[in-house]
């Protein structure tokens, strides 16, 4: 794909100029590991912009690791990947989540924060149908929990509305885990965008909870254009102060909307800058 060429080109010249930024991204692979026309080629050449990736719907480990190999191959870096410890779902349909990062400048500190369990589920029922997952990472001085999110999209918008609704217990559940860690990102695709009410919760934390990409960007890819705002990172403006306060969307179409969606994916991955030089904390 030619298109690829110039984004990734102007991204790299730009990433560049700043050597005290990391960039973390969230990405929906769409059903990684199932589709062999999937065009990891491709995908690694945006995918390299970013120093550390989280992916939602990873449906076998072995994509992950082809996607690594692939990520060397494009970058003559060493990547590493951490792949959840079992997939969520349910019994017809079931997921992975995944971290893929540059091992030079990225340390996994520990990966055994694993999975959101509440206390109890609501009325009987899961509170979520594929559950939260995160762990603790460091980049230069930075050190933080990056939580991955995938909220149902279900048979109505009321299902989406119930999952999003409880992401302040989400957040509060990491943050507790990791007592020594008061950096949480938690990043997605959320199936709602950030300006809606479901959100009013997690937004109103007293830990000041926003989103770092802002919902006017539209991060899913329809057949004839981009459709919608589900993709984001949350973040503590009161504890992540590492935030730069730029962020964004790679548009890697160029138009080509129904082949992308094909060979790479529905969604756009979504990222945000951290200043890693010195800790705030």
């Amino acid at each position: 794909m030619n298109f690829f060429k110039k984004i990734i080109t102007y991204f790299l010249i730009s990433f560049s100029i700043f050597s005290q930024e990391a960039y973390i991204a969230s990405f929906n692979s769409l059903h990684l590991g199932w589709d062999k026309s999937k065009d990891y080629k491709s995908i690694s050449e945006f995918l390299s912009l970013f120093d550390l990736i989280g992916l939602q719907e990873v449906m076998k480990k072995d994509g992950v690791k082809k996607l690594t190999a692939e990520l060397e191959r494009t970058t003559g870096e060493k990547w590493k990947y951490l792949i959840s410890d079992h997939s969520v779902g349910t019994e017809k349909y079931r997921e992975y989540y995944a971290y893929i990062w540059k091992d030079e400048k990225v340390k996994l500190l520990n990966k055994n924060i694993g999975f959101y369990k509440p206390n109890k589920d609501v009325n009987g029922q899961k509170e979520y149908m594929r559950d939260p997952y995160g762990a603790d990472f460091k980049i230069g001085e930075f050190d933080f929990t990056y939580v991955l999110c995938h909220v149902i999209y279900g048979d109505s918008i009321r299902e989406r509305r119930a999952e999003a609704y409880l992401l302040d217990k989400v957040y509060n559940y990491f943050q507790d885990r990791d007592i020594n860690e008061q950096d949480i990102l938690i990043g997605g695709d959320f199936n709602l965008p950030a300006y809606d009410d479901s959100f009013r919760r997690i937004f109103s934390h007293k830990d000041q909870i926003f989103y770092g990409i802002d919902p006017v960007n539209k991060t899913t890819i329809g057949k004839s254009g981009l459709s919608n705002s589900y993709d984001n990172i949350f973040y503590s403006y009161r504890h992540t102060k590492e935030f730069t306060g730029n962020s964004g969307v790679i548009d890697f179409t160029h138009g080509n909307y129904s082949e992308v969606r094909k060979s790479i994916s529905d969604h756009l991955p979504v990222f945000i800058e951290v200043d890693i030089s010195e800790d705030d904390d």
